[in-house]
């Protein structure tokens, strides 16, 4: 069993900093891409970042130039550094990996955690 464990959301005034991290634990081999998502109410859920194993990573055109991802491959954690945030980075946001896992074969399933409110006040 994998989980993923998020922490780090709150509430911040608009131009404010929140760093997120999301850890993985439980029994696996690997994990290739871990990244962050975010949902607001009665809207689908968008890709915020990703970061792979190596180190690449992908941004929302949303965010970039503001937010940074970045990752631990030692801890199986992955940070999200948000600066500028804006009323409209105001979301649930959820950490997501594609981790590799040995039951009768290795095979990869991709996880979720639990989501963390970030608010921004205007």
């Amino acid at each position: 069993q994998v989980q993923l464990v998020e922490s780090g959301g709150g509430l911040v005034q608009s131009g404010g900093s929140l760093r997120l991290s999301c850890a993985a634990s439980g029994s696996f081999f690997s994990i290739n891409i871990m990244g962050w998502y975010r949902q607001v109410p009665g809207k689908e859920r968008e890709l915020v970042a990703t970061i792979t194993s190596g180190g690449s990573t992908h941004y929302a055109d949303s965010v970039k130039g503001r937010f940074t991802i970045s990752r631990d491959n030692a801890k199986n954690t992955v940070y999200l550094q948000m600066n500028s945030l804006k009323p409209e980075d105001t979301a649930v946001y959820y950490c997501n990996a594609d981790v590799g896992v040995f039951t009768v074969t290795y095979s990869w399933h991709d996880y979720w955690g639990q989501g963390t409110q970030v608010t921004v006040s205007s």
